[in-house]
């Protein structure tokens, strides 16, 4: 990498603030007065681009995706094409996590901030509305059910009552016990699951219920009532569902027998 040539593409009045480190031999980190949060400085990293000798390429290898990893999970599909859209917009590719942009040196100092700017707007999915966040709940919870779960043969959208309008969102087994998965988001949505289980108890239908919520603490009063009562496990967020559905189900089996 010709860093002479990179020295003196920055080598302007706003750049005074920017330093460049040889890491390992062909990659240097680039220092530049851009901050998270927290005081962490937005992680650059310059290295020869594959795509000729005048473009260098500008990433982070891996570390973006890494820190936001420690407090939001972007592995669900929803999550996966917000953050494609963020790196689209922005001119940033990736490969294999490690987040780049290929920019001309003599365009390096245009190309290092288009790279930070994409950087913090990834950083910051964890803080979207919480309406954005919230649309992605069912879609998390269906992602979640299909590939964690496949060993115990999820089933979308069954009637257990063909002549009753509520469908179950998963239908699980294991050891031939049944399990109806609701994902609930609302009021509405917890009381067609209350009075669905309802039926079915009635209907004496051979199954357990396990109630995954967005927020449970969002509910109305009488509608966590009706669940409480009805619904043999909830969980109050999906991060409890993935953290301890599994454990769960082999316990509830095992009372069965």
């Amino acid at each position: 990498m010709d860093t002479d040539r990179i020295r003196a593409s920055l080598a302007h009045g706003w750049t005074a603030n920017f330093d460049l480190y040889e890491r390992r031999p062909g990659e240097h980190q680039l220092i530049i007065p851009i901050l998270h949060e927290d005081g962490d400085m937005v992680d650059v990293y310059l290295s020869d681009s594959p795509r000729g000798d005048n473009l260098v390429r500008i990433c982070d290898f891996g570390l973006t995706l890494m820190r936001l990893s420690y407090t939001f999970d972007v592995r669900t599909a929803a999550r996966q094409r917000i953050l494609e859209s963020i790196l689209t917009n922005n001119g940033v590719n990736h490969d294999d996590g490690n987040l780049y942009l290929d920019a001309p040196i003599d365009k390096l100092y245009e190309g290092a901030m288009q790279f930070a700017g994409c950087v913090q707007k990834v950083c910051n999915m964890r803080y979207w509305s919480r309406e954005t966040i919230r649309s992605t709940f069912y879609e998390d919870l269906g992602s979640y059910v299909t590939t964690e779960m496949s060993p115990f043969e999820p089933v979308p959208d069954s009637f257990p009552l063909p002549e009753y309008p509520t469908c179950v969102d998963w239908s699980l087994s294991h050891k031939n016990v049944r399990f109806y998965v609701f994902g609930v988001m609302g009021s509405d949505k917890a009381k067609n699951v209350a009075i669905a289980l309802l039926e079915f108890q009635k209907a004496h239908l051979k199954f357990m219920s396990l109630v995954v919520h967005e927020d449970m603490e969002e509910l109305g009063r009488m509608e966590r009532f009706y669940l409480t009562r009805n619904a043999d496990t909830q969980y109050p967020t999906l991060n409890d569902f993935q953290e301890k559905a599994a454990e769960d189900i082999a316990r509830l089996v095992s009372l069965t027998g």
